[in-house]
C-alpha cells in the first residue's frame, strides 16, 4: 500500500506549517521506505541545514546516526549532530498501514548550535554549578556515549567544532581525555573527521593538552 494523493497533500501542508512558524533552523524531511530497510527523502525544508535534498537517501546520509538505531520507531527529542558540527534535537515518527508495514516518516530537526552557544556563555558568565545538577541515566552503548561526550565537550567550549580555533581545539579534546572517550575503540579517527585535522595533529594536541594538564597539578 502507498500514500494516497491525500495523504501527501496534508503531509506538505503541515511540512509547510512546521517551516513558516519555526523558520529556517528547522529542517523537516518527508520519507519513504527504500531498498533494504533504507529510506529515501521525497520533500524537505530547510534542507541546508544537513546538506541534502529530495531524492537523498535519509538515515545515515549528512547526519551521525548511533550504531543499532532501530529506524523505524518514533523518537521524540534525540540528539544528532550534523558532519559539519551542527547539533541538532530531532524528532522522528513513522506511519503505517493497517498490516504494520511502514508507509512514510517525517522527521523535524532542529538546529540547536546557537542556543548551545549561548548556553555555554552564561554558564561560564554566572559561574554557577547547580550542586544536584542531574547528570541523566547512565549510558552503556560506547557509541552513544561517545556522542555524548562530543555534545557535552562541544557545550562546554561554548561553539560547534567547525567554529574551534587552534586551542579550543586542544581544549575539547583534553575534556574528552579526562572523560576517557579515547578509551572508546575508533573514538581518535571520529574526532580527526569531527575537527578536520590529521592524526598527526591530533596526537599533538592530545600530548599538548596532557602537558598542560600535569602543569596545572604541580
Amino acid at each position: 500500500m502507498e500514500l494516497t494523493s491525500d495523504t501527501l497533500r496534508f503531509l506538505n501542508q503541515f511540512m509547510t506549517l512546521i517551516e513558516k512558524q519555526f523558520g529556517n533552523k528547522c529542517e523537516t524531511v518527508l520519507s519513504v521506505p527504500g531498498e533494504e530497510g533504507s529510506r529515501r527523502i521525497v520533500d524537505i525544508r530547510n534542507g541546508h541545514i544537513t546538506g541534502r535534498a529530495a531524492g537523498d537517501e535519509d538515515g545515515n546520509l549528512g547526519l551521525e546516526v548511533a550504531p543499532g538505531t532501530d529506524l523505524h520507531t518514533d523518537r521524540f527529542n534525540y540528539i544528532t549532530t550534523v558532519r559539519n558540527g551542527r547539533i541538532l534535537r530531532s524528532s522522528t515518527i513513522c506511519m503505517e498501514d493497517k498490516s504494520g508495514k511502514e508507509l512514510c516518516s517525517l522527521s523535524v530537526n532542529f538546529d540547536i548550535t546557537e542556543t548551545l552557544q549561548m548556553e555555554g556563555f552564561l554558564r561560564q558568565f554566572n559561574k554557577f554549578e547547580s550542586p544536584s545538577r542531574d547528570e541523566g541515566p547512565a549510558i552503556f552503548d560506547v557509541n552513544t556515549l561517545l556522542e555524548r561526550l562530543i555534545q557535552k565537550g562541544q557545550e562546554e567550549i561554548g561553539k560547534p567544532a567547525e567554529e574551534m580555533s587552534k586551542a579550543e581545539k586542544v581544549e575539547f579534546i583534553r575534556y574528552l581525555d579526562e572523560k576517557g572517550a579515547f578509551l572508546i575503540t575508533k573514538s581518535g579517527e571520529k574526532i580527526c573527521e569531527l575537527l578536520e585535522i590529521s592524526k598527526f595533529t591530533f596526537y599533538s594536541y592530545l600530548e599538548k593538552s596532557r602537558s598542560a594538564g600535569e602543569e596545572e597539578d604541580e
